[in-house]
């Protein structure tokens, strides 16, 4: 077992295990490393200003990864190169982003600029078609305060005119053999009274947790790290999970989905758009490219939060869930969270992967309702999966977001539906029985009156997108 973590920055193999495991790669950047073109925003994850680019090697090859190193800890940098703004130019030389976003008058006060222009190399790198759809893919997560985004936009749209190669394909070979040569085994960082973990394989991450009582996993940490940035919080043991083989992939199993619970959400989407349609749309507005290259299904899941968009949707989908400690546990998601921010993991348990059933024949949307369009928390969720036979109401299953405690389910709507004709007026009546089902709160992000409004007409609108055949919006 290793005694530090080792990464490259740019270009140079750092080695470190003197730092405090509750320290951000922003903070590190900044106060450690004077690289201050990485600009701290929000410390939460939600401007943008803050974007950096990893690389790790994904079957043989270097994958760029745009992150937020305002919610992303330290050590997890394990094994990855981690590339800063200021490492673009080379030879006092402009990166094509670079000479774009100056062509294009896209930086203005200049404060966000750094974090445009390295979500704009992520897309650079990976070779993204300039269509208006990904652009806004790649720059959701980033926020202009001078509202320059149409200079902005023309600038990503036209980087490639200014080259498709740079230093960072020049130099790719060198870059694998440096990744290639760091050690993947169980790393073990004592600092003072804290620790932090990063097991390679399931095994070891089990006799890990056997030694401690009060350990947190971490993943991606959007959120955990949010207790440290917002909170002050400084947790004594971290368990990261992020660099777990056991733990990452995302495979049919059964007429099964079934998904790591260290899997990123950006790894899932493209087997989830093709069994589900709706749930890969709702998780591009979930959170930004940076929170889904990072993120997980896992880990929104076992935070709890009643406004959490993954719930939901998978227990309409009657999910289940592997739970590890010391012994292995299915559950059935719908019976996975007991009160607020309560779940039935017990001291040091972990989700282990996501069942998700395949049914084609079944009618599946889901709808999220947020103040801001993308990357934003819902003030309402509503997830709902329906199965007909010569339009009556063979199965349906209602689940709400925002409208309780935890991830609740609509019982006595569902009741009042199920062998019912698929009609309008039955729709209408339905509405009645959402009443009985919720008591919703006012909050700061929508009153109660509005949660039961909007939870009722989503019902609606779910019977007249399906009734009409078209997806109904309001611009």
């Amino acid at each position: 077992m290793q005694n530090e973590i080792q990464f490259l920055l740019n270009e140079d193999v750092v080695k470190i295990n003197n730092i405090d495991p509750n320290t951000t790669v922003l903070k590190y950047l900044r106060d450690l490393k004077n690289l201050r073109g990485t600009k701290e925003g929000c410390a939460s994850g939600d401007c943008g200003a803050c974007t950096a680019v990893t690389v790790e090697i994904v079957k043989g090859r270097l994958v760029y990864r745009s992150i937020n190193t305002c919610i992303m800890f330290l050590y997890s940098l394990h094994g990855k190169q981690l590339i800063t703004v200021e490492h673009l130019k080379k030879n006092n030389k402009l990166h094509p982003v670079q000479r774009s976003m100056i062509d294009h008058n896209g930086s203005q006060c200049g404060f966000c600029t750094p974090g445009f222009i390295m979500s704009m190399f992520s897309m650079f790198k990976n070779r993204e078609q300039t269509s208006k759809k990904n652009i806004d893919r790649y720059l959701t997560g980033n926020l202009c305060r001078c509202t320059g985004y149409k200079p902005i936009n023309l600038a990503t749209k036209n980087m490639y005119s200014y080259g498709k190669s740079d230093h960072f394909y020049k130099n790719e070979k060198n870059i694998l053999n440096k990744l290639k040569s760091i050690n993947r085994q169980n790393i073990k960082i004592k600092y003072f009274n804290k620790e932090f973990f990063i097991p390679s394989n399931l095994i070891d991450l089990k006799e890990n947790i056997k030694q401690y009582n009060n350990c947190k996993f971490i993943s991606g940490g959007t959120d955990i790290a949010l207790e440290v940035t917002k909170r002050r919080k400084d947790f004594e043991s971290i368990i990261y999970l992020g660099n777990n083989k056991d733990l990452k992939y995302i495979k049919i199993v059964d007429k099964n989905i079934v998904i790591g619970a260290a899997t990123p959400i950006n790894d899932t989407l493209n087997i989830l758009k093709k069994y589900y349609p709706s749930i890969a749309e709702m998780y591009f507005r979930f959170g930004s490219l940076q929170i889904r290259n990072v993120a997980t299904i896992g880990g929104n899941i076992s935070n709890a939060s009643p406004i959490g968009d993954s719930a939901p949707a998978l227990i309409s989908l009657d999910s289940s869930l592997i739970i590890e400690g010391n012994k292995t546990r299915t559950v059935k998601l719908k019976n996975f969270f007991l009160s607020y921010k309560k779940t039935l993991l017990k001291n040091n348990e972990f989700i282990k992967e996501i069942i998700i059933p395949i049914d084609k024949k079944s009618i599946f949307k889901c709808y999220k309702i947020s103040k801001r369009f993308d990357d934003d928390i819902s003030s309402v969720f509503m997830a709902i999966n329906l199965k007909l036979y010569n339009n009556l109401i063979n199965k349906i299953a209602i689940t709400y977001g925002g409208m309780a405690a935890t991830p609740k389910s609509a019982p006595n709507t569902e009741k009042f539906l199920k062998r019912k004709t698929f009609s309008y007026k039955n729709i209408i009546l339905a509405k009645q029985y959402l009443e009985r089902d919720f008591k919703p709160l006012t909050d700061m992000r929508a009153s109660k009156n509005y949660r039961k409004i909007i939870s009722q007409n989503l019902l609606e609108k779910f019977y007249l997108e399906l009734t009409n055949n078209k997806k109904i919006t309001v611009n």
